[in-house]
């Protein structure tokens, strides 16, 4: 379908790269333009696009590159639909589409499509999901979309009767046309990414695309304790089928501190490692997708007990002297701290603060019930001391984490636990959060390491 179809790819990034080398290889006329310089570009990926034939022009969205000669836009994700390109696209009714959009019109016709979505738990899902059905069919499954795997990089590995399991993004959602996934999965809606939708209306309509365009042959999963869910997906095509965290239903849910899939009792909560009620419904809607497939509670349970979570989102490092240390470097904002201190039960030594950027710590004070001393970092660490103070709790601050773990290790107590949910960007000092999750943990690995030496030596 795109043989000969002259394609301008806006956004070089993984999408963008992944995109280009499939429609070349489709036989499409392709120019790929980025605003980033091509010295800030990765050298071998530009080399080979220009070696395939990919016109690529780099530095600047030029005024007069793209216009009616175009049979399709191509766009990356995270550039929104207000860009000038898109907006002459729409005026010239020129197809507006992504990397998504263009590898499902390539899928083999015997491919399973597992599409998951939401405002939170979505990576938890997809990838509790991918590792359930990978343990099942060996060999047959791969993970791909908004995790990181462009689906156009897929399209190679496929084979009959193989199944995928992507994470689906609001930004992806904008801008699909046919997409939609044999069974789709939504974990929950909140107000989010609004400064790129402009309205919360706009958000959700993005993430339930795909949902209106399935068919009554395909499945949607969707958790009824949300609102704004089941109103926005009200009337779908497909047959829906549910899950709960507070009731007993046709479907998922949780009864005496076990999860069970209708009357089946799949495992107790005490056997999962993942922590809180917003990880049960992970999981529930990771066992109702597994369900579909026929797998088995055993290859359930067996991954169900192993599975730690995803690395940077309320992960599990270790316990050293009896204090468990989780860390949650993802929480840039205060709705995921509120879901991770809502996790425990335990007394907690949080690690707070970040970037500055006016975050209202206020709304996490619903959630603060069981933290016992707070250790404030970063540029707003002030307003974390300030925080604390109202709460009367016990507060240190400290402008970095290096100066601030060896204070939660002195304040921890067998049975605590340290959490770093920072509720915070980490761009003051961090490129990315990750790297701030990385060295929290190094600190734990390095107390792991300590504690061993001290009872070899006993």
């Amino acid at each position: 379908m795109f043989l000969d179809k002259k394609i301008l790819i806006l956004g070089m990034a993984r999408s963008g790269y992944e995109a280009a080398k499939v429609l070349i290889e489709q036989g499409a006329k392709v120019i790929l333009n980025d605003q980033k310089e091509e010295a800030k570009q990765k050298k071998e990926q530009v080399e080979e696009l220009r070696k395939l034939g990919v016109h690529c022009i780099f530095g600047s969205h030029p005024d007069d590159l793209f216009d009616e000669s175009f049979d399709y836009l191509v766009k990356n994700p995270g550039i929104p639909n207000h860009h000038p390109y898109v907006q002459k696209a729409e005026e010239l009714h020129i197809p507006v589409w992504n990397e998504v959009e263009v590898a499902y019109h390539l899928l083999p016709k015997d491919v399973t499509l597992v599409g998951i979505t939401g405002t939170n738990g979505k990576t938890t899902t997809t990838t509790l999901t991918y590792e359930i059905l990978k343990e099942a069919f060996p060999g047959r499954v791969h993970l791909g979309g908004n995790i990181g795997y462009p689906l156009c990089s897929l399209l190679k590995d496929l084979k009959p009767n193989d199944v995928i399991v992507m994470e689906v993004s609001c930004q992806q959602g904008a801008n699909f046309h046919a997409f939609h996934p044999h069974i789709g999965l939504v974990t929950n809606f909140s107000e989010a990414h609004i400064d790129f939708f402009g309205s919360y209306e706009a958000y959700q309509d993005a993430k339930a695309k795909m949902f209106y365009q399935q068919t009554k042959d395909d499945i949607a999963i969707l958790n009824i304790e949300n609102r704004d869910v089941i109103k926005k997906l009200e009337g779908i095509s497909s047959q829906t089928k549910y899950f709960s965290s507070q009731n007993e239903i046709n479907g998922c849910y949780l009864k005496e501190n076990a999860i069970y899939y209708y009357d089946e009792k799949i495992i107790d909560q005490d056997q999962i490692r993942l922590k809180g009620i917003h990880n049960m419904e992970n999981i529930m809607g990771a066992v109702m997708i597994a369900k579909e497939f026929a797998v088995p509670k055993e290859c359930i349970t067996k991954v169900l007990q192993n599975f730690k979570g995803v690395e940077h989102r309320l992960e599990y490092v270790g316990t050293v002297k009896g204090v468990q240390y989780y860390n949650d470097t993802e929480a840039t904002n205060i709705k995921c701290s509120q879901i991770a201190l809502s996790s425990f039960q335990e007394p907690i030594i949080l690690l707070l603060g970040g970037m500055e950027r006016g975050q209202n710590f206020e709304d996490l004070t619903p959630y603060m019930k069981h933290v016992k001393a707070i250790v404030g970092l970063g540029t707003c660490r002030n307003r974390v001391f300030e925080y604390g103070s109202k709460l009367h709790l016990p507060t240190y601050i400290f402008e970095t984490l290096k100066e601030a773990f060896p204070k939660c290790v002195e304040l921890g107590q067998e049975g605590d636990v340290v959490l770093l949910s920072p509720a915070s960007a980490s761009w003051d000092q961090y490129e990315k959060c990750e790297d701030r999750g990385d060295e929290f943990k190094e600190y734990v690995h390095t107390l792991q390491e300590k504690e061993k030496l001290e009872e070899a030596n006993q």
